[in-house]
């Protein structure tokens, strides 16, 4: 398809991370670009900069100038926009088919598991740019050190995060693809984990070489690389002081030691480790990646330190998954093993909650004061029962309550009595209150 012919376009979900990268991409190629989201947020604020068009009220009359209507699949088809789309003919293209055609222009690079690809891909973008490769970028979070999920470059080589969700990274056919994790999810589009596993096989023979995580080791059908603690590129020795990580890196017989990032935990040392071993083998030298590893300042929404004092560690996190749950408790129990672990979590949609309840139990379980909000439905209608309350009656947690959105700041203050840290996790609309939070709790902790 000829893109080139469609100058003008509109967004369907045009907030969506991966919706915006897209918006941004055309804006830059001088496309007129528009488009509708329901609710304002941090990334349509960012679009109204740049001066393109966002509507959160739905009118029809606007597809008519459309030449072409890009969708995201969470766009419910009752979307009075999108009937009139279907009405007047127009050219409809999901996300990923988009990004696909734009990505058979480059060498492209991309980014797939369960968890970690937003991590890893922003983390291998940031090397690349800062070893003075010019590179384009869509990744699925805020990057610090680029500015934004999107980076427009004149290089040939693109890194792409690799969407699972409704098989959309087969789209993509990559000269290089990294696979961090297979943890069962998006049961609703797989129905098991089997057909899961053999879509992510099918998207690895689309790519010339393979990068895996030790963890997601199987019959590929393919040749291919792992990395981790036992992999063909190995990390060992990792080590924290504070927030700051320390560790040492194995990659095709060369050994970089002492590699320090001030972003912790250990999947995020395994995130940089695959970053770290794809920029390698495309000739990132060792002075580059060092400074690389140490100036990464983070994601948006991962393990993102909103207040840090001794009295209280305030992080916010997108994990909405309980593998995701596991990981971020570990971490936080891994570098202030003495504090008091209290969870904010937000379930997010009701498939993965009726598919993940006891896993999210069993998480919750964990820590010491745990609380849940309503499931935040995105796209889904409700499932019988299928809430919040159905997670805590599975919970055996002494402290456990479901918290009102309203309440949320007066609960939390309430069990703020020893040192504390705070994680607020979920992957909905959770984000909204941690500035309040912020607000609210800062005054109190900051500089006493």
């Amino acid at each position: 398809m000829n893109l080139q012919l469609n100058h003008t376009i509109y967004f369907l979900g045009i907030g969506g991370i991966g919706m915006s990268a897209l918006a941004r991409y055309f804006d830059g190629e001088g496309y007129e670009v528009s488009g509708y989201d329901r609710s304002e947020s941090v990334v349509t604020r960012q679009l109204a900069e740049l001066g393109i068009e966002v509507y959160y009220d739905m009118d029809p009359g606007r597809i008519e100038a459309a030449d072409l209507v890009i969708y995201t699949p969470a766009i419910p088809k009752s979307n009075p926009e999108w009937i009139k789309a279907q009405e007047l003919g127009k050219t409809c293209l999901k996300r990923a088919e988009v990004l696909g055609f734009i990505s058979q222009s480059y060498r492209c690079i991309a980014v797939a598991g369960t968890h970690g690809k937003t991590t890893t891909s922003t983390m291998l973008a940031h090397i690349l740019r800062s070893a003075g490769m010019d590179i384009t970028a869509f990744l699925g979070g805020l990057s610090a050190n680029l500015g934004g999920n999107f980076v427009h470059g004149d290089d040939e080589w693109l890194v792409v995060e690799a969407d699972e969700y409704d098989r959309s990274f087969l789209h993509l056919h990559p000269e290089w693809a990294i696979i961090n994790s297979l943890d069962p999810d998006h049961l609703d589009i797989y129905g098991d984990e089997d057909a899961m596993r053999e879509t992510y096989r099918k998207f690895a023979h689309q790519a010339q070489e393979l990068l895996v995580h030790e963890s997601a080791a199987m019959d590929w059908g393919r040749s291919y690389q792992t990395f981790g603690a036992n992999g063909d590129s190995k990390v060992a020795d990792v080590r924290y002081e504070g927030v700051k990580t320390f560790f040492n890196l194995e990659v095709d017989g060369n050994k970089f030691r002492e590699l320090t990032m001030t972003f912790p935990g250990r999947h995020n040392v395994m995130n940089m480790a695959a970053a770290a071993t794809v920029a390698l083998q495309i000739g990132v030298g060792e002075k580059e990646l060092r400074k690389a590893v140490a100036d990464f300042r983070g994601i948006y929404r991962r393990f993102e330190v909103q207040i840090d004092t001794a009295e209280l560690t305030f992080i916010d996190d997108y994990a909405h998954h309980p593998g995701e749950l596991e990981v971020v408790i570990d971490t936080a129990r891994e570098i202030f093993p003495d504090r008091q672990l209290l969870v904010v979590f937000q379930p997010h949609l009701f498939t993965r909650t009726r598919d993940f309840m006891e896993g999210f139990a069993e998480q919750l379980d964990r820590v010491d004061v745990a609380m849940l909000m309503e499931i935040y439905p995105a796209r889904e209608e409700p499932i019988e029962g299928v809430t919040s309350e159905a997670i805590l009656d599975l919970m055996k947690n002494g402290q456990k309550s479901l918290v009102r959105r309203e309440r949320l700041g007066e609960e939390i203050s309430s069990k703020l009595n020893q040192p504390t840290v705070l994680l607020t996790l979920g992957a909905g609309d959770i984000d909204r209150e941690v500035p309040k939070l912020k607000s609210l709790l800062a005054p109190k902790y900051v500089n006493l």
